[in-house]
């Protein structure tokens, strides 16, 4: 994004200088998060989470690099590498609870981070790439966090193993030949646990790679924000530093209160008590589940109970169709940003919109979550089939029509004018002759962003 009201980095002193004309890093980061990106004034605290996911990020590969000079990649091993790493290397065992416990951490505010842009539909125009770069990332996420799970090699992790990649067996002709090619042999063993080990190291790097795309996609037509009112003046805008890094550092500071809070009083409160018995393929648990941030797709997978069939003859079976479903549930976001067809961005300011999200869609999501966590009995089978009609008619059907039929309250001619009120189309913000929002942050009466003192 590029404002001509943005303040230009200027180099203080020869060695900047100098590191400005060969590697203008400080240039960069000055663009990209200093006084020299200008932001919509009215950021809540919702637009925290995309810097927790960050910091999330970051917290997971450090500790993840670390965890891997104890780990042994072998199944005659594996559970007894971790066991040393919680009882023998200094502070493992906070290493490994911060990493295992990370990754709920980093699920969860992805998770806020998703919502927020499906509340204030943050995948409309101009910004449908940013999106779709998340949606991406999601999905490396998704990837990295079950073959990190089957690393403890518990009893979860090695039946989380064998069923997930038995899902692959359900694709004709060619499924079974995949699972094997997938698994290096028949079941999880030695080789599976290698390869998932490599790409579980691998995979945060790539995601790290993508999250960059994803800033940069997001400085071209910058942040949204919750009028959804693009920025019209440099009233509208203040300098990202220091307004939103203190506002991000404030959000920093309660989310690491609460991971610490885990970490170190509640480090198993997450996690499946099961995966600390070590893995016996003769053994099978009486009730496979995967991680938490998995049930809400692990109930659209077994919500379909019966084989699409005509006249006796099977044409998918059951088990092909909750594949399906499962990842289908995922792929619909990528196509967002042209099911959603309304002007108006805000769900603020989409009353009809706002009715099915906070009382269709939320719901939904957290009785797929409960029966994916439950057993594959009544009444969680029916309970997850209907939640899964209504979650696919929510973003093919009802999204499509609620935008073209439902009627927007009014909105605000500017950011300004929804922060402070008075402002004119084409005119100065509250009719002031001279341009200037006194009292505001980021005002100045010779048009320079300039911090309120």
């Amino acid at each position: 994004m590029s404002f001509a009201w943005a303040k230009q980095y200027e180099p203080k002193s020869a060695f900047t200088k100098w590191i400005d004309e060969k590697l203008p890093v400080p240039r960069l980061v000055y663009n990209a998060v200093g006084a020299g990106y200008p932001v919509p004034r009215n950021l809540n605290y919702m637009w925290n989470f995309g810097v927790l996911a960050g910091f999330c990020l970051m917290i997971q590969i450090i500790t993840g690099v670390v965890l891997a000079m104890h780990y042994a990649a072998n199944a005659q091993v594996a559970f007894g590498t971790v066991e040393h790493i919680m009882r023998n290397v200094n502070y493992g065992w906070m290493m490994r609870y911060a990493h295992a416990n990370g990754a709920s951490f980093f699920f969860i505010v992805v998770y806020l981070h998703i919502f927020r842009g499906l509340f204030y539909s943050s995948y409309k125009a101009p910004r449908e790439m940013i999106w779709l770069l998340g949606v991406v990332i999601f999905l490396l996420m998704m990837a990295t966090a079950f073959m990190g799970y089957v690393l403890p090699w518990g009893q979860m992790s090695f039946w989380g193993a064998q069923v997930i990649t038995g899902l692959f067996s359900a694709i004709p002709l060619v499924g079974e030949p995949l699972q094997i090619w997938l698994l290096g042999g028949f079941a999880p063993d030695n080789a599976a646990l290698n390869r998932f080990f490599s790409l579980h190291f691998l995979l945060p790097f790539v995601i790290a790679g993508v999250v960059i795309l994803h800033i940069w996609a997001l400085h071209i037509p910058g942040s949204s924000n919750p009028t959804g009112v693009e920025v019209k003046s440099e009233s509208d805008t203040v300098p990202f530093h220091p307004y939103y890094t203190s506002k991000d550092g404030f959000g920093l500071g309660v989310f690491l209160i609460a991971f610490a809070l885990f970490v170190f009083f509640l480090p198993n409160a997450l996690g499946h008590p099961d995966n600390y018995i070590e893995a016996n393929p003769l053994s099978t648990p009486a009730h496979i589940v995967p991680e938490w941030y998995f049930l809400p797709f692990y109930a659209i997978l077994r919500a379909f109970t019966g084989d699409l069939a005509l006249f006796g003859v099977t044409f998918v079976p059951a088990k092909l169709l909750g594949v399906i479903a499962m990842f289908a549930s995922i792929l619909v976001w990528f196509i967002l940003p042209w099911l959603d067809k309304s002007p108006v961005r805000s769900g603020h300011y989409r009353p009809l919109f706002r009715r099915f999200f906070w009382f269709g869609l939320i719901p939904t999501m957290i009785v797929l979550t409960i029966c994916g966590g439950a057993p594959a009995e009544e009444p969680y089978v029916i309970l997850s089939q209907v939640a899964t009609a209504y979650y696919f008619l929510h973003f093919l059907v009802i999204l499509p029509i609620v935008s073209q039929i439902e009627v927007p309250k009014p909105l605000p001619f500017s950011i300004t004018e929804a922060v402070v009120g008075g402002d004119k189309p084409g005119g100065t913000p509250g009719g002031d002759p001279q341009g200037v929002v006194k009292g505001l942050p980021g005002s100045a009466s010779d048009g320079s962003l300039q911090p309120a003192e």
